[in-house]
């Protein structure tokens, strides 16, 4: 996509007075300088709707000169390579795949968000939080090995309410912990690990706080409703909360969301995110079970720019 040197100085001015929600950390412009942007994570990037609202905000204040967007989030997925002893099978590392994302997308800039998974829904263990730690690490290094810049989001928050409520948290002592029988104060470790990935601030391009938000929207909402909920299972946000997690992203980038809703146009945008998505994720492979395979590249793109024909329509 050919692009406007000076489309974007201008764009980057005007969003010098943005107003900034939530704690980031870094240069606001390092995402959308770019020419690709990869992101990495678990089963919540998987699910892409953050990754598809952040580009349908960049098309509608930008259209000509947004980053490439990929999303290679894939569920289960750990930076530590660890895995509860329950998990049906092996938890997938990201180490596993990671060269070869790297290699086969060439992004200018990675964008990765993991923790949900890495402390396997047990309490706190500081050997856990080490081999979590040693993930990251690696991930820095490889990301910056290759050329790319790196931002780093925390993990969001686990919401220990709605399965509080179906009676199936269980405390410290339990005989087991997995996804399945989650530790009650499990938000208590992710916290851990959330503060940890900001104090990386020095050592990547951006580090960017998606706990802060999302904790304090649901607080909020709990002073005049005590059984708000932005997930069913306390891990996975629902379409508000992920909004939530691209405002916090789009915010520590500079841009201020505009606020509208257009459904219509959302579908189209996750349509063709999830498209690619499938699409890159089989090309560069991965070792998870249960997945359906995703279409050739070069059929892929000949279905996102019939989609892209709808979404500029839309956007005229």
């Amino acid at each position: 996509m050919v692009r406007s040197f000076v489309f974007r100085i201008l764009l980057m001015c005007s969003l010098l007075n943005a107003v900034v929600i939530g704690a980031f950390a870094g240069d606001q412009d390092v995402a959308l300088m770019a020419e690709r942007v990869l992101f990495l994570g678990d089963s919540i990037t998987h699910s892409g709707y953050y990754i598809s609202l952040i580009e349908l905000e960049l098309l509608r204040q930008s259209p000509d000169s947004i980053p490439e967007i990929i999303n290679l989030g894939l569920p289960s997925e750990t930076a530590s390579g660890l895995s509860e002893p329950g998990h049906p099978f092996p938890r997938p590392n990201v180490h596993e795949r990671l060269e070869r994302a790297l290699e086969k997308l060439k992004p200018d800039v990675v964008v990765a968000c993991y923790g949900m998974n890495d402390g396997v829904y047990h309490p706190f263990d500081e050997e856990r939080f080490q081999i979590f730690q040693a993930g990251i690490n690696s991930l820095i290094e490889k990301v910056h090995q290759s050329g790319a810049k790196l931002i780093l989001l925390t993990p969001p928050p686990f919401d220990p309410l709605p399965l509080k409520m179906k009676g199936k948290l269980v405390p410290a002592d339990a005989d087991e912990f997995a996804y399945y029988s989650i530790y009650d104060n499990y938000d208590d470790v992710i916290k851990r690990y959330a503060d940890w990935i900001l104090a990386q601030k020095d050592r990547v391009e951006m580090v960017i706080d998606l706990h802060s938000p999302v904790t304090n929207f649901v607080s909020q909402k709990r002073e005049s409703d005590p059984e708000f909920v932005l997930s069913g299972d306390g891990v996975h946000l629902n379409h508000e909360g992920h909004r939530i997690l691209a405002e916090a992203i789009l915010n520590a980038w500079g841009v201020t969301p505009s606020g509208e809703n257009d459904p219509s146009l959302e579908k189209l945008v996750h349509q063709r995110q999830m498209l690619w998505h499938a699409a890159y994720l089989s090309d560069v492979g991965h070792v998870r079970p249960g997945m359906n395979a995703g279409p050739p590249l070069d059929e892929a793109e000949v279905k996102a720019n019939a989609l892209t024909e709808q979404i500029e329509d839309q956007l005229d």
